[in-house]
């Protein structure tokens, strides 16, 4: 068995490291504070094929594989855990539904121009009454001639303010849930497609969580993502994927904490001693480390499955309930070392500690990690 990364793999680490610390890093304080969507630094993550990791060449990404999509992820996250955001929705959510899913017109027409960057998406799957119940879709659609008719409310769509179109999900009978379910790509600007909510987060800050209105939305028939009823199929085999990115990126969270931990705890001196000295600061430090590790290893296995075409439901699952909790443990943590100045804006310890609490909830909670995982042991 062998844990070290392969050569490219390395090289890739590298490549993305440099360019979160030059680029990503210095703009997280803004982008957090100001809730400023991060533009310029998503147009050059494109650029170097960051929002399209595993995407192949041919699509408009990098041709990487999922390892390296985690990899990219952390090192993203580690600087700037709102641009981490808006890269794994890209990436996971749409890019590889679309790529695992959709039409060779669509990927031409919707997945070229996202992979490289040229274009923002959102995935649109939770509701007011249907969020950890995801078979529970109360957004309806229709067929009307050549055309899909959508009426319903999405809620919670992270990078919808921005996005160029959705993958939305709706049912074409509520009574047979699971089974009704269809996905859509609808573009920004059509019709009956309005935003009608944009919301104020604790963090994750400068990538937008909104709400959807669908009033008698006409899609094109050919933005049918799949076959009707396919649509549960593609939401969770997507979320899977999406796991993936979200546990790298509480890993990247975590490593993030552990780092200001350490610089901060080797320049702060408390009874003539930097506070490093002291054995409980000692133990929360190694505490986060092993965790992040732990969390780390795990999340390189779901993608390292995924990579070889197996399943790999129960691992991203996994993975990513580790990485959240493993998140929030290290930011907290991290808090505490800072003491008061852990508290005060200025100080980064706060915005860890606001972007780990995502991790736990969305992409499914970790209560729905749980139930995931013992499903699959109990089976």
């Amino acid at each position: 068995m062998r844990f070290e990364l392969t050569q490219e793999q390395q090289l890739f680490r590298e490549m993305v490291r440099e360019f979160a610390a030059k680029e990503v890093a210095p703009r997280a304080k803004q982008v957090d504070e100001e809730g400023v969507f991060p533009h310029e630094t998503i147009k050059k993550m494109g650029e170097l094929g960051l929002m399209g990791v595993a995407i192949p060449p041919a699509y408009g990404g990098a041709g990487a594989d999922t390892v390296c999509y985690a990899i990219a992820m952390e090192e993203i996250a580690r600087a700037c855990a709102s641009t981490s955001t808006v890269m794994t929705v890209n990436n996971s959510l749409v890019g590889d539904l679309l790529y695992r899913f959709g039409s060779e017109a669509q990927k031409l027409r919707y997945l070229v121009p996202l992979a490289g960057g040229r274009t923002v998406a959102c995935y649109a799957l939770s509701e007011p009454g249907a969020g950890s119940d995801a078979a529970g879709q109360q957004t309806t659609v229709r067929k009307d001639g050549n055309v899909f008719v959508l009426n319903g409310t999405k809620n919670f769509i992270t990078n919808a303010l921005e996005a160029d179109f959705a993958v939305v999900f709706a049912t074409v009978d509520r009574g047979i849930r699971a089974k009704g379910v269809c996905a859509l790509i609808v573009e920004k600007g059509t019709p009956g497609f309005t935003i009608t909510k944009v919301e104020k987060k604790l963090g994750i800050r400068g990538s937008s969580c909104c709400q959807l209105l669908f009033e008698e939305c006409r899609v094109p028939a050919e933005n049918l993502v799949g076959e009707v009823g396919q649509g549960f199929k593609i939401a969770m085999a997507t979320l899977d994927s999406g796991r993936i990115g979200v546990a790298a990126q509480a890993v990247g969270i975590a490593q993030g904490a552990l780092d200001i931990s350490l610089g901060y705890s080797m320049q702060r001196v408390a009874f003539e001693k930097p506070i490093a000295s002291f054995q409980a600061i000692q133990w929360m430090i190694a505490d986060i480390a092993t965790r992040t590790e732990a969390a780390r290893l795990m999340t390189y296995r779901a993608a390292w499955l995924k990579d070889r075409g197996g399943r790999y439901t129960r691992e991203a699952s996994m993975a990513k309930l580790l990485a959240s909790e493993t998140a929030n443990f290290a930011a907290t943590k991290a808090l505490q070392i800072h003491g008061g100045y852990g508290y005060i804006y200025d100080f980064p310890a706060q915005r860890l500690f606001r972007d780990a609490r995502i991790t736990e909830i969305y992409e499914g909670t970790s209560e729905i990690q749980r139930v995931v995982i013992a499903q699959h042991l109990l089976s």
